[in-house]
């Protein structure tokens, strides 16, 4: 499996894949294509999801797989009776199904999580003594705040690839030669969607002595993930965001440090023998293998769904979906270009390569009221804020936290710095219809304003009763 991520490829070349693809590739069939919600202008209209970064919708191939399942649910890796055994079986071999999509090597050990910020963590908590830890500010809170417990060096926002390969390397070189060490970065942004360098920022890594994790939460959804041709130690993602909903996540890759660490939770399934002691004390000897660290009943469904969506996104072909979600990128980036008011966040540039995720700023409205305006007025479903990766927008905006503005007030001046931003994200369920709807909504705020009157419930903006 071959992983494009190619830092070097520009979105120009991207969107001249032919429109008849386009055609010839229809999204994926996904929950809640049909769901209607009313408008407050009166009537209703088809829900456009278009906040995947958050959590993508079920694919209907996930949901009819768990589906089917489902009678047969029972206990995991303990039990004698037949659907027992049945479950045991399903959930190995979703293993095996995680490790074929993400190109595993041999000796690579797939742990099934709650989400990446729980592979993430459980990943902090077996690093060796003393283990040094890189990290760019521009990483989502699941990626930048883990590493407490470790001597951590956080890294500026680079503004190209390049830069961002050489600020590693820099950094790299003053480090203890002789001590562990660990690289943190995103595959793609999950404010920009932007592409990063991963294989080039692996080579740096393992040219300094340190090894090097890979957050695919944004990119294993869009593009072929392989640990393999990257070159990574460990990738982490998330099912929530793979189409595939009941909240498990994924950590895999090399076994050494995840052996040798004490299981990141402490009972059932991670111990293979449990003793008294003389001294009334406790022996316990565990596991060496994922087992050490899936203590606990297994979330069988969820693991199962995460297995059941990689089926599905392999046989629906990557080059087909990219090449698809390429074209709603060029229509979403063309119709926001064609609004002066709106300023997209970017931190590569605009030929950077991305996924569909695409975060900007209006002149003269608050986020949240733009965000309540696009859902309430044309049934949209966007998010608004700092994205859990705050650094890097207040980086992008050139702002300082502050407390959000009231609703209906302008969040800053035109010609001033944003307080937050706007983000629309899509992907392999996404219709032609909702990206349409969405550019047009946008041209017709920023001409027209709201219809409706809002004001601010909690912080955010409601549409007034």
């Amino acid at each position: 499996m071959s992983a494009t991520l190619n830092a070097a490829t520009s979105v120009n070349a991207a969107t001249s894949v032919s429109v008849s693809v386009s055609a010839a590739v229809e999204p994926l069939a996904v929950l809640g294509r049909d769901v209607t919600v009313p408008l407050v202008t009166g009537g209703e209209v088809t829900y456009a999801a278009l906040d995947y970064a958050a959590s993508a919708p079920a694919l209907q191939r996930v949901w009819d797989d768990v589906a089917a399942y489902a009678p047969y649910y029972g206990s995991v890796h303990r039990g004698a009776g037949y659907l027992s055994q049945l479950s045991t079986d399903l959930f190995e071999q979703s293993r095996v199904t995680v490790a074929e999509f993400l190109d595993c090597r041999p000796a690579d050990q797939v742990i099934f999580t709650r989400s990446t910020t729980d592979s993430l963590n459980l990943l902090a908590s077996v690093l060796p003594a003393d283990c040094q830890v890189f990290v760019f500010e521009t990483e989502h809170h699941a990626s930048l705040l883990p590493w407490v417990d470790a001597r951590v060096t956080y890294l500026n926002a680079p503004r190209t690839p390049g830069e961002a390969v050489a600020t590693l390397e820099r950094a790299l070189a003053d480090r203890d030669p002789y001590g562990p060490a660990l690289v943190c970065v995103t595959g793609a942004s999950n404010v920009t969607g932007e592409l990063w360098p991963v294989k080039e920022l692996a080579a740096a890594a393992h040219a300094h002595g340190a090894r090097i994790v890979l957050d695919a939460a944004q990119l294993a959804p869009h593009h072929p993930v392989s640990v393999r041709d990257l070159d990574v130690d460990w990738v982490a993602f998330s099912g929530h965001k793979l189409y595939a909903p009941f909240g498990s996540g994924v950590l895999a890759g090399r076994a050494d440090w995840l052996q040798e660490a004490e299981p990141y939770l402490a009972g059932g399934g991670a111990s293979r023998k449990v003793a008294r002691r003389e001294d009334g004390g406790v022996d316990v000897e565990w596991h060496t293998t994922a087992a050490r660290h899936e203590a606990g009943s297994p979330n069988v469904i969820g693991v199962y769904s995460i297995a059941s969506a990689c089926r599905a996104l392999n046989e629906a072909g990557f080059e087909n979906l990219v090449a698809r979600e390429r074209l709603l990128i060029a229509k979403v980036r063309e119709g926001l270009a064609e609004v002066p008011a709106v300023r997209v966040l970017s931190l590569f540039g605009d030929d950077a390569p991305r996924v569909g995720v695409i975060s900007f700023v209006v002149d003269g409205w608050n986020s949240s009221h733009f965000a309540a305006a696009l859902s309430a007025e044309y049934g949209i479903g966007v998010r608004d804020g700092l994205f859990c990766a705050h650094p890097l927008v207040r980086t992008l905006l050139g702002s300082e936290p502050q407390a959000q503005g009231e609703c209906g007030a302008p969040e800053a001046a035109p010609g001033e710095r944003s307080l937050n931003a706007i983000r629309v994200s899509f992907g392999a369920g996404t219709p032609d219809e909702h990206v349409d709807r969405f550019v047009r909504a946008v041209r017709e705020l920023v001409a027209d304003g709201a219809k409706w009157q809002y004001r601010t419930e909690e912080g955010r903006c409601v549409p007034a009763v």
